[in-house]
């Protein structure tokens, strides 16, 4: 008799990119398209910034990078499904976060706090053992550079500033935050800039990521975009 060999082949997929360019919409629907699990590894350095700032160890703005060090050894970060959602939701010791996690305070924060070595450490080491058995689409900042450079198929998203801004202020706005389209603006030119200059894992595409500006691209237009190129790896 013989074995059946028709198992599909498994592989990781990095999402790397700006911030609001969509990244997670566009990691859950590959994920939700393939049966992969979907790890937001942005939402893991804003969990991170949400406890510190709870903790103390941010005050007025400023970081204090000794205090968010000395945190980590408390801090136990998880995914859980959520069937309602039809994705996952992140905990922090036990605690729902995902709301608490996308406010504007963190989002002006969250920068500094990824940029401590210590911080980006933790968490790679984190993200890795999430991605071993593959079968996993991981979106962050520097997935396909880092965290897995041999991943099978790297995306490098971005969009136009004043484009993301404004998906950003549509999102925020619609959970009732009240916020300028300009405060947005100037969040996204100040993340970017951090991201692409901290000394730690800087924001940059991998030599081997294939581009998706998707300024102008509805999420079925990108997902055509995507399942060419899984075909092209016998994976669609």
């Amino acid at each position: 008799m013989e074995c059946s060999t028709d198992k599909k082949k498994k592989i990781i997929i990095a999402v790397d990119g700006f911030s609001s360019c969509g990244k997670s919409t566009f990691a859950k629907s590959i994920a939700a398209r393939l049966g992969y699990i979907f790890i937001d590894t942005g939402a893991m350095y804003r969990a991170v910034t949400l406890y510190a700032i709870e903790c103390g160890a941010i005050r007025s703005g400023m970081v204090d990078a000794d205090r968010v060090v000395a945190l980590l050894e408390d801090i136990a970060i998880d995914f859980r499904f959520n069937p309602v959602r039809g994705a996952s939701d992140i905990y922090v010791n036990g605690e729902l976060v995902e709301g608490k996690i996308r406010t504007i305070e963190v989002s002006n924060l969250v920068s500094a706090v990824s940029s401590i070595p210590e911080v980006r450490s933790k968490l790679v080491a984190m993200q890795q053992r999430m991605g071993r058995d593959k079968g996993v689409v991981m979106d962050g900042r520097d997935i396909g550079t880092v965290v897995f450079p041999d991943a099978e198929l790297k995306i490098f998203m971005t969009a136009d500033p004043m484009v993301r801004a404004r998906r950003r202020y549509d999102e925020l706005t619609a959970k009732g935050e009240k916020v300028s389209l300009e405060e947005i603006a100037r969040n996204v030119a100040s993340r970017d800039r951090a991201d692409q200059t901290r000394k730690v894992s800087p924001l940059r595409k991998a030599d081997d990521a294939l581009v998706l500006d998707n300024s102008c691209m509805s999420v079925e237009e990108q997902m055509e975009w995507l399942n060419e190129k899984l075909s092209r790896l016998g994976v669609a």
